[in-house]
Parts: structure tokens; sequence; C-alpha cells
């Protein structure tokens, strides 16, 4: 069997990031397969990945379930492969989209970028809302209306609150398996809690109970959604944004987010990735 490679993705420098498993083979191993090492490996999620002609077949399963897109085992399946291929661009095939990812060899850490799935948002519905605001103890009064709540989908459904003050942001904390129970009866990956530092800079912190992991330090697809809904409530962005997530697991990793103007495009997530020592 294929030997699973550690990468952290969207790392500050050396240090912080996402960790991810990549597997790379000859040909993908069934899903039974693919959901126990990914259930071995522990990390939030793990890419597997196997030639298909000039491009590349991906799948992406939690230590609990198989999710359609994730934007930092992404990543990291683009530094394994500009690491054992060169520096260029990779075609995905996924469940449910094609998409690209590039790498670019940069001494200890390789930069790498990911085009999302295409991107599209709706208001939350109040009664989920209400639901979310008791699942993390917040009253409305801690919403930031320059924000409001959405459901929002890059590749898959997350829901996102933004929230007045870095205080409130880095109290989060909430039950568990109410969490996931709620997630999945909403159908959401994460949810996104942010705030907003300044037009182009937000904090964020992730929940992925739904896939069995209470926080991610960085969360790719969730970034590419959250540019999208910001492009659609005509945010002023300039063109791209920048997000720091993981501060308060002491993981602190860095996205950025290049924003187009085209309605419901893909967004381009990028970020450095660092090999993890074995």
């Amino acid at each position: 069997m294929t030997a699973v490679l550690r990468i952290a993705a969207f790392s500050d420098g050396n240090t912080g990031g996402n960790p991810a498993g990549v597997w790379i083979g000859d040909v993908l191993p069934d899903a039974a397969r693919m959901q126990a090492i990914a259930a071995d490996v522990g990390f939030s999620e793990t890419a597997f990945a196997a030639p298909e002609g000039e491009d590349w077949r991906v799948r992406y399963f939690s230590p609990a379930m198989e999710v359609p897109f994730c934007g930092h085992a992404t990543i990291a399946l683009g530094a394994a492969l500009a690491h054992r291929h060169g520096d260029r661009r990779f075609q995905l095939h996924l469940n449910e989209a094609v998409i690209s990812v590039s790498g670019r060899r940069d001494g200890n850490t390789i930069a790498a970028a990911l085009q999302s799935p295409p991107t599209r948002s709706a208001a939350l519905d109040p009664s989920l809302r209400d639901q979310l605001l008791d699942l993390f103890g917040y009253a409305a009064a801690d919403l930031d209306p320059k924000i409001p709540p959405a459901k929002i989908h890059a590749g898959a459904d997350h829901a996102v609150l933004g929230l007045r003050s870095r205080a409130a942001l880095a109290r989060m904390a909430y039950d568990f398996a109410h969490g996931r129970t709620l997630m999945e009866q909403a159908g959401l990956v994460t949810i996104a809690l942010v705030h907003v530092e300044t037009p182009q800079l937000f904090h964020v912190r992730n929940a992925f109970a739904a896939g069995g992991v209470v926080e991610d330090p960085a969360t790719g697809a969730a970034a590419a959604a959250f540019a999208g809904y910001l492009r659609d409530i005509g945010w002023p962005h300039g063109g791209a944004i920048d997000i720091v997530q993981g501060e308060d697991m002491g993981a602190r990793s860095l996205i950025r987010a290049e924003i187009g103007e085209a309605g419901g495009s893909s967004i381009r997530v990028s970020g450095t990735a660092r090999f993890m020592d074995a």
C-alpha cells in the first residue's frame, strides 16, 4: 500500500497550517479502504489521487465521511504532485467538479494554488441561524450586520456567521455531538465564524463536527465559498482577501483568496505547504 504523505497546508512559513494526508497511487482503493485509511491518519481530511490520462482522479475523506471537496487537502496534494512531477498545473477530476491545482517549489515549502468549483450563496434560514447561535452560545447582538448569516458554497455547503468582536471569535466552543447532528441535518460540511479586521483581512474559525473534527486550523473550501459570498453581497474586497485561521488553536494558518468579477465564478485560493516529519 502506498504510504500516506503528511503535509500541512496554508502554513505560516515553516510553522502552522492544517495537516492533511495525501495518498498517491496508480489506482484508487475502494471507498471503504480509503475511509479506513483516512480514519487511521486522523487528520481532518486525506486526499486520494490516481492518474487519469494526463489528469488526476481525486477523492477526499475525513475520519468520518467522504467530502466532495477539500481546499487544504487540495493544496497539500498540489505540493505533493509538484514535489514529484515538477512545478506546474494539475487538472483534478472530483466527484462533482473538475478543478485545478498548481505547485511551485520554494526552498523548504511549496507554494500552491487551486481554482475552486463555482460559488453560490443564499440567506441562512432564520431557524437554522438561531440553532447555530444556540450551539455556540452566541446572542443575536454578537452578529456583525455587515456579514449577514448565510449558506455558502464552493464545492460543498457551509454556513457563515459574522461576529462583531475578535473576543467573541476567541471564545468559540460547542457541544460536539449536538453540533455534528445539527450539521448533518442541515447538510453543512463546516460552520465558519468570521471577524472582520479590515475589508481585506479576516480572522476565521471553522467547526467541522460533520467530518469528525472539532475545528480546522485552515479551510480552503470554506475560504473559497466565503470569498464568493463577499462578491455576492458587494463587499469592497478589492479583488482579494486574506484569511488568518488557526491562531486560537496554536496553528496559525494563512489563506489568500482572489476574487474575479463574474458572479459565481471560481475563486483562486493559495498558500504555502510544508512537509511534516513522519
